[in-house]
């Protein structure tokens, strides 16, 4: 596939989604640069999940187009999404869902290895971003025996261990303190920066959004309004 570097790595046209006679996205247009950070926000109900799921390829939208490096992946079936999603795309969710009977570098593996990656290979691979992530150290503790900021960075490993094009991160900060949250906001611009990937946060939270570098903001399953963030220093863990 050839990258047209000036063009979205993630670009959804016209995207509609009902359930039953509720119709979640009307008509809705978003776009996402590799190396951009860009917020989803909205009150509950807006919509905003539901197109990150359209956009992941986790649902598949009534009308419209989600294309991926220019190519539709929306009409795949699901074979091949799910590829998509353990390869191009890598996602970190508000309570982390890490396996709670691994160790922290086999869940950071745990999408390589699913891609048919030998394990060594895999665990070195993901121990190698335990150390950029500030949880050097932790490689070896399960879930339980970490705290909620030290989870949600095993969570960012996990998402970028592949070197995906796209990261989704659905309400990062959602089970965070506010401090913590930041912290991990933080790392998870930064490091999705540094891997080249482009990054989708949804969120309610302004502080939250102030992180990325643009605002769509979401009501009734359409985009109405949209801006810049404001440029902030990068923050290192």
């Amino acid at each position: 596939m050839t990258v047209d570097a000036s063009s979205p790595v993630l670009d959804c046209r016209g995207l509609v989604k009902s359930f039953g006679p509720t119709r979640a996205l009307a008509g809705v247009g978003f776009a996402v640069h590799a190396g951009e950070a860009a917020a989803v926000m909205g009150p509950s109900g807006s919509g905003k999940s539901t197109l990150l799921h359209c956009a992941a390829g986790i649902l598949r939208p009534d009308a419209g187009e989600v294309r991926l490096h220019g190519e539709r992946i929306d009409e795949l079936n699901e074979e091949r999404r799910s590829a998509l999603r353990r390869t191009a795309f890598g996602f970190v969710f508000q309570f982390g869902q890490l396996l709670p009977e691994l160790p922290a570098d086999e869940n950071v593996a745990m999408p390589l290895l699913l891609d048919g990656v030998g394990r060594a290979d895999a665990v070195a691979r993901a121990r190698a971003w335990f150390g950029p992530l500030g949880i050097g150290g932790l490689e070896r503790r399960r879930p339980g025996e970490l705290s909620g900021g030290q989870g949600q960075r095993v969570a960012i490993a996990r998402a970028l261990v592949a070197r995906p094009a796209v990261v989704f991160a659905d309400e990062p900060t959602g089970s965070l303190d506010q401090a913590t949250g930041q912290e991990t906001m933080a790392v998870l611009v930064d490091a999705s920066r540094r891997g080249g990937a482009a990054l989708v946060v949804v969120t309610h939270d302004a502080q939250v959004a102030r992180w990325c570098d643009r605002v769509v903001e979401m009501r009734d399953g359409m985009v109405v309004r949209e801006w810049h963030a404001p440029a902030r220093e990068p923050v290192r863990a």
